[in-house]
Formats: structure tokens, sequence, C-alpha cells
């Protein structure tokens, strides 16, 4: 007997054995099926849980997930599919069987999905790694997903309360998680490496991404398009080959708060934002513009960031020569602006550069050293 049978025996607590059995009876264990497949549609309409074994499992066509209340249990990195499909087909694809395009068939929803502890890989002509399409309390975590020809995971008007937790999404084609049309969004916890751009948030709200990590990205790190009233804070975002955070079409009421923005070839681009704040951020060498405030953004507070070189003290500079630049703060023909309690210091760029007329720009309170200035 094992341990846990052993100690209910010793109390007598025959119900608990007989709902312990009842329990295991309803968990599908794939290995005893002839494909993944077959496992996902012996899924009851109610809902149920699956195993997924060790192993390495190759697909040509997706696996479909079409009912809802169901976790898909992996059992980690050793579950393993590899998506051979070369049509730009995703690996998992969970929707309702009737959901063809979730943009235009929002009535087909599927509710509280939850997949976990398994690794999903692809190839340049695959589709993403998961994709779900209106998916309501969708649940994903513990995932690895790379490789992919397009998405590491596309989330398709999965509207209610998305949740993506401890995954690593590394190596995607595009994104390593598109978010389009959700809403009460959590991204936390998570390593981006080397996708296009980390995450795509786009036609949603409440955003809440927090405490993750973004490495290496050939182009964005991360760009939220038509959202509103989101948070991004306590993430590392690094070496991202253009731009780190960009703010487009129509966001207002955002905070983007205590990150670390290094090393990346921009920082923060406000392209089409009002309403936001952008508070203590640490800038460090940054190519150019850590932060830009474009013409069709205003009413921005920038307050208590530090725009800063690789400065360690003693008149010592850490990085000298292909890491030497540091970008400042570029006002672009944008008007409602507060600038206050912030620090610029040992830039290559002025710490202020105001391009067309000043309007509406208050500055003050801020420290400038080692730097010249538009505004003083």
């Amino acid at each position: 007997m094992n341990r846990l049978t052993k100690i209910a025996t010793s109390f007598l607590v025959l119900p608990v054995l007989f709902a312990n059995a009842a329990f295991s009876q309803d968990v599908i264990n794939a290995s005893k099926f002839d494909t993944l497949q077959a496992a996902f549609d012996a899924i009851p309409p109610e809902g149920g849980v699956v195993h997924l074994p060790p192993g390495k499992f190759e697909i040509t066509e997706p696996l479909r997930l079409s009912v809802g209340d169901v976790s898909l249990q992996g059992s980690g990195t050793a579950t393993h599919i590899i998506n051979k499909n070369e049509d730009r087909l995703p690996a998992l694809l969970i929707a309702h069987p009737d959901c063809k395009n979730a943009k235009t068939d929002r009535k087909f929803n599927l509710w509280r999905v939850h997949v976990s502890n398994l690794r999903i890989t692809g190839n340049e002509k695959s589709g993403a790694g998961i994709e779900a399409r209106q998916i309501n309390e969708i649940y994903i975590e513990g995932v690895t997903v790379s490789e992919n020809g397009s998405d590491g995971i596309f989330l398709n008007y999965c509207y209610e309360d998305p949740r993506i937790c401890d995954s690593l999404l590394t190596y995607n084609k595009k994104n390593g998680v598109n978010l389009q049309g959700c809403h009460d969004i959590v991204v936390s916890s998570n390593h981006f490496e080397e996708n296009q751009d980390a995450l795509l948030c786009a036609d949603g709200f409440n955003l809440c991404m927090n405490g993750n990590n973004l490495d290496d990205h050939l182009r964005h790190g991360v760009v939220i398009e038509n959202t509103y009233g989101s948070v991004l804070s306590g993430n590392m975002i690094e070496e991202c080959n253009e731009t780190a955070v960009i703010l487009d079409r129509d966001c207002y009421g955002i905070t983007l708060s205590a990150n670390v923005i290094a090393h990346n070839g921009k920082g923060i681009d406000l392209r089409d934002a009002h309403g936001c704040a952008v508070s203590a951020n640490t800038f460090t060498i940054l190519k150019t513009q850590a932060l830009r405030i474009g013409p069709d953004s205003g009413r921005i507070t920038v307050t208590g960031n530090n725009f800063s070189n690789s400065y360690i003290g003693k008149s010592s500079i850490k990085r000298k020569v292909d890491d030497a630049a540091a970008g400042g703060l570029l006002i672009d023909n944008a008007d409602h602006i507060v600038i206050s309690g912030n620090i610029f210091s040992g830039l290559t760029e002025k710490a202020v550069t105001l391009n067309g007329e000043k309007k509406n720009v208050v500055f003050a309170n801020n420290v400038l050293v080692d730097v010249e200035s538009d505004l003083e």
C-alpha cells in the first residue's frame, strides 16, 4: 500500500478512500490511448482531467481540445509535443468545435481550461504553439513553448480573466504571447527569450503584466495597442533590438512603473497614449530615446525615474566603448506633460530634447548630472 492508503486505513476513513478511487477513475491517462487526440476525444462534455505521460509526441495536425472545465496536465518538460505541421497550424488548438474565427463567432464560448506542465515546440512553417479561441478563464502555467513559426501562445478573444504564469516563451517567430480582444488579463512571472516581440496586447483592457523577465528580443519587448486601464510593473526588459515598450492606437489610463529597461535599442515609446504615468523606472544604457512622448500623446506624468549610463562611482564607467550610449527623454510635439523628481545623469543624448513648441510642459525638481538639456 502507498503511504496515503496506510494513513487512511489507520483512521478507518473509508469514505475518503472511495472518493479517492472515484477521482482516480475520472482522470484520463493518455498513455492508455493510441494517440493524444483519442485521449482528448474521450473527455466527457462536463469536462475532466487529462494526464499526459512523458515522451516525445510528433504531430502533423493540431491537437484539438473542444470542451470546457478541463485540466490538461503534462509530466513537465518530459512531455514534449513536437509540431511537424508546415501549413501554419497550431500544435494545440483550444476552441468550441463550431468556432472558426473567434473575432466574428463570439457566441461559441468555452469556460475554464487549464493547461500546465508540458513542452511544445514547432518549426519555421508551423503555427502557434497554443492557440485558444473564446476560452473564458483560461489558465496556462508551467509550459515551455519554443521555436514555433508563429506566436508561442495566441489567446484570440479569450475575453474573461485569462492568466499566463510561470512559463517559458522562447525563439518563436512572432510574439511570445499574443493577446487579442482579452480583458482582466494576468501575465506574471514568465520568461521571454528571443521571440520577434515578447508580448502583444491589442483591443483589450486591464492587462496586469508583472514580474516577468524579457531578454534578447529580435524586435520589440511589449507592444500595447488600443488598450486601457493597465499596468506594467516590476519587469526586467533587456536587449530588445528595437523598442522595449510601445503604447499605440488610443491607449489611455496605463501605468508603466518600477521596470528596469536596460540596453535596448530604445526604451518606452508613447506613440498614441493619454492619461498615462511613467514612474520609478530605471532606464540605463539605451542606445537612444529612453523615453519618447510622440505628437499623438499627451497628459503624461514622468516622475521618479532614473535615466543613466553605466557610472559606478569614483568617476568610473563600467561600459566604455560599445555600450557607452545612454538615451534621454524626447518630447516630440506632445503637450500637457509633467516631468518631476527624475534624475538624468551621464547621458550621451540631451536629458530632454524638445521637438516643436514647448506646449504646457512642466519641468520641475529634477536633477541633471553631466548632461545637456533643452529644459533646465
